[in-house]
């Protein structure tokens, strides 16, 4: 195995630092290659049984947008209806969502039933294909960080709702609705923390057992 530097490790703990979930999105449109290239990360993720269970939906129609945006907003309302006083006020005023401007939407399945891996790791813990979904997830998330791109990951919706817009396999479950484009601002810090919604912890936690 080839060896890494330092100055690689330094490097690569620095792009982790710059992964933040972005929210605010240039107008400019995405090279075509590049996201091209980010989604083919997909391929290097690992997975439970070698299934490769992702699903990938590009959704480019402008009704099927829209869709998707009316349905964060109904979920972002009754959200809202959860929280009251000093809570409430801050969260009215989040920015949790970049559907509006983001230039790529991409939906992002797993593939409930899929044959793929006869089972292997799955028969017993079946999460672990979802769970394979999201680790090929970050990986394009780095990715694409590293070309200056941004994502923002939604996770206020209906998804059951969402799946019969988008018109997908009942066995296809809903893994993230991802927004990807040129950020407005870069930052280490979460706008969460910025907001003063919550903050990061200093240490780890760490139990032996």
């Amino acid at each position: 195995m080839e060896a890494f530097t330092d100055s690689f490790r330094s490097e690569l703990l620095q792009l982790m630092r710059w992964r933040r979930d972005v929210r605010r999105f240039s107008n400019e449109p995405v090279n075509e290659a590049l996201l091209m290239q980010c989604l083919d990360t997909f391929r290097l993720a690992p997975s439970v049984g070698l299934s490769e269970p992702w699903r990938i939906l590009r959704v480019t129609s402008p009704d099927l947008r829209q869709k998707a945006i009316k349905n964060y907003q109904t979920a972002n309302a009754t959200a809202l209806e959860g929280y009251s006083g000093d809570k409430a006020a801050l969260y009215s005023g989040l920015k949790l969502s970049g559907m509006s401007e983001a230039p790529e939407h991409i939906a992002i399945f797993c593939d409930d039933s899929t044959a793929k891996g006869s089972g292997l790791g799955a028969t017993t813990m079946p999460e672990m294909r979802r769970y394979s979904v999201v680790g090929a997830i970050n990986l394009m998330w780095l990715h694409a960080r590293s070309h200056g791109l941004g994502m923002g990951w939604v996770s206020i919706l209906d998804a059951p709702k969402l799946c019969d817009d988008l018109d997908v396999p009942k066995d296809w479950s809903l893994i993230a609705y991802l927004c990807i484009g040129w950020p407005q601002a870069n930052s280490t810090t979460p706008e969460l923390e910025t907001a003063g919604w919550e903050t990061r912890r200093d240490t780890l936690a760490i139990e032996t057992r």
